[in-house]
């Protein structure tokens, strides 16, 4: 039989311990939940919320209902400083982080998720992309109207590429100084108000995904195709883009000829962070507005929220949220600490758009008949918050990145 004394050195191993209990004490001393806000935040998402509540609230029917965004509203997001969060105060912006973006897009998506995707793009695809990669000359063109008065689109997906979006055919020939753009986009939200778009086109097809290169590329030499009737977000345009002999010059290239597929990756990786904010918030309105009314309603003599059965099912769904708030907090902060977030933020945001729909399903169900009406706005969380499956990657998608990355470490 094997003796304990054999294997271990028991005055090290009490040493070791004793070392390592002191560090972590030490570590607890300034530990911090990945829930609890600094002053600023706090203070922050306050504001967001009580603006979302009263300047949002009262025209998300009405803005669904037309197809398109309040133009009053729009600028009063830029007003806010809502459209230039993360840009530096010296190009305009507001120069707050990530995690700070996230809180304000969750207090946004909790009352719009239209307006919250709105607000997501614009700071975590359009302006990280012109500040991550654009040459001071391009930052300094953009970046102030980013954060003054130009909405941007993000240009990725075709027909042919939705998952696989490097599959593109797209092109970019190259012609003295300029490239010539030609192709479409589809599912591009945003288009229909966009003044700049980010456009992903392959200027070498002989080298693959290699080819493929980032441009800005100015509303006037873009046209607009079909405009999709969707199920959810109706609100927030969503055109086909097209390109027909657009000459753009070399000095629109962002990031380096050949390198737009680490642009299109590294904007992917942060902006899922931004959807899974998106989707929390979902989640957490449509459940704020359905507990009242479970707790006002009585059946059999009671409040349907005393029974047990329920109070089950609100007990989990609340542990959901708070899983999934938990995870794009933590994305969020990892990005902000310079460490790899594929595998986090891949996690966050399918987890999060999957919370988002269960959440929105089970209130429907717990509202009984009024939930299948329109009279009730949960209807329109859940119709919203479908799309959280499928964009930034779907949730298959996510599920084989999430797999990739856990399996290198075994």
């Amino acid at each position: 039989m094997y003796t304990l004394q054999r294997y271990t050195r028991v005055p090290q191993v009490t040493n070791l311990m004793k070392v390592v209990s002191s560090q972590i004490r030490r570590n607890c001393d300034h530990a911090t939940p990945l829930s609890l806000l600094s002053e600023e935040d706090q203070m922050m998402r306050e504001m967001t919320r009580k603006f979302a509540q009263e300047r949002i609230g009262p025209l998300v029917r009405p803005m669904e209902k037309a197809g398109s965004f309040d133009k009053d509203l729009v600028k009063e997001l830029f007003d806010q400083g809502l459209m230039g969060m993360e840009v530096p105060e010296k190009y305009g912006g507001s120069g707050v982080n990530l995690f700070t973006s996230c809180l304000a897009i969750e207090e946004i998506a909790r009352v719009d998720p239209s307006i919250a995707l709105m607000v997501d793009i614009q700071n975590t695809l359009i302006n990280r992309s012109i500040f991550k990669y654009g040459t001071e000359e391009q930052k300094q063109e953009w970046l102030p109207r980013m954060c003054s008065d130009v909405v941007g689109s993000f240009c990725l997906s075709e027909s042919s590429s939705g998952s696989d979006a490097f599959a593109m055919k797209c092109a970019a020939k190259p012609d003295g100084d300029d490239f010539i753009l030609n192709g479409s986009k589809l599912w591009i939200s945003n288009s229909d108000i966009a003044e700049l778009f980010l456009v992903f086109a392959n200027a070498d097809f002989n080298k693959g995904y290699k080819g493929i290169t980032a441009f800005l590329v100015p509303r006037a030499q873009v046209q607009l195709g079909k405009k999709e009737d969707k199920l959810g977000l109706n609100a927030s345009g969503t055109c086909e883009v097209l390109f027909d002999n657009v000459r753009v010059p070399k000095s629109a290239v962002l990031g380096n000829v050949g390198e737009g597929y680490k642009v299109a990756i590294g904007l992917l990786n942060e902006g899922r962070i931004g959807i899974g904010a998106q989707m929390v918030g979902i989640a957490q309105g449509c459940f704020d507005m359905t507990i009242p009314y479970l707790k006002d309603r009585k059946q059999f003599g009671q409040s349907v929220a005393d029974f047990q059965g329920m109070q089950f099912q609100i007990a989990h769904t609340a542990t959901e949220i708070h899983a999934a708030r938990c995870m794009v907090y933590e994305a969020a902060r990892m990005k902000e600490a310079g460490l790899p977030l594929v595998e986090s933020s891949a996690m966050a945001k399918y987890y999060s758009s999957e919370c988002a729909v269960k959440t929105t399903q089970q209130c429907i169900k717990w509202l009984g008949g009024v939930g299948f009406t329109k009279d009730m706005m949960q209807e329109k969380f859940y119709r919203d918050c479908i799309v959280g499956t499928i964009y930034e990657g779907t949730s298959n998608t996510i599920l084989q990145t999430i797999a990739k990355s856990m399996l290198t470490r075994y």
